[in-house]
């Protein structure tokens, strides 16, 4: 895992180049931007992060560290201060600013964060985690890092071995559910046809083993963590149900709309 963290690298670039001149060096992907990267002492980090190999070549990917760059600078504009980022309204939305784009979005505090999302006793009080996606990228890349899945048990007939090999084994997993959908995600990727999922109405009084005590923003950025991995997994005619309560459901149909797209909402189905 890389120890060098992404501010720190952007750091190093703003103060030789300035952050002015940096932007017009990488446009034209300048020869002195490039040799200063790849001579410098974390020339490995920034290798892995702005560069590309294609065809056994190492190739600039201006568009990551523009990306990267432009993100940064607008956390820097806020005062420097992460704790003062962290409570602001989401300021991005896919690939790019709210403000230059003509989509509705759903913003909110911690909208660029991960969250882990342990599922726990409810009566046992905890403090969530979340990881931000620039200042915290390394962190995140080993949470999501696809782990190995171990201690199988088979149920009902038939042999363990040959029912791991099997495609159209069922699988019940015991474990995060984040990870567990990073880890089998490779394996699984455009092949789903229907996912149907029940989490947390975040009522404050489920019985669910999860922390259904969420506040707001903290519910929203556990399901978006967890509905932009599932997206990976579904055909192009897949279907995805999620159930919940009135408590959220407004927020989530908006939500859902940014991730799957609003075209591909089919309907909201009631019952009593």
């Amino acid at each position: 895992m890389l120890k060098t963290p992404l501010k720190t690298l952007l750091d190093t670039l703003i103060h030789h180049f300035t952050k002015e001149r940096l932007v017009t060096l990488i446009l034209t992907a300048d020869e002195k931007l490039l040799i200063f990267m790849l001579e410098h002492e974390n020339a490995n980090d920034y290798k892995k992060h702005f560069f590309k190999t294609i065809a056994n070549s190492l190739v600039f990917n201006e568009k990551a560290l523009l990306e990267c760059l432009e993100k940064y600078l607008e956390i820097r504009k806020l005062d420097r201060s992460f704790t003062r980022f962290k409570n602001k309204i989401g300021l991005f939305s896919q690939e790019g600013f709210i403000k230059s784009s003509e989509l509705v979005v759903l913003n909110f505090p911690f909208k660029d964060n991960v969250l882990l999302g342990n599922a726990k006793d409810n009566n046992t009080k905890s403090n969530e985690l979340f990881y931000h996606e620039i200042l915290h990228k390394n962190e995140i890349d080993a949470l999501l890092h696809p782990k190995a899945l171990c201690r199988f048990e088979m149920h009902g007939q038939g042999d363990l071995q040959s029912a791991l090999k099997d495609e159209n084994t069922n699988y019940l997993i015991k474990g995060n559910n984040l990870i567990a959908l990073h880890s089998l995600k490779k394996k699984f990727a455009k092949k789903v046809k229907c996912i149907y999922i029940d989490p947390p109405y975040n009522t404050g009084n489920d019985s669910f083993n999860y922390n259904d005590n969420f506040n707001h923003s903290s519910w929203l950025v556990f399901m978006k963590n967890r509905l932009e991995a599932a997206r990976e997994f579904l055909s192009d005619d897949g279907v995805i149900f999620v159930q919940c309560d009135d408590n959220e459901q407004a927020y989530l149909k908006v939500l859902m709309d940014e991730i799957f797209l609003r075209e591909n909402f089919v309907a909201s189905i009631s019952w009593k």
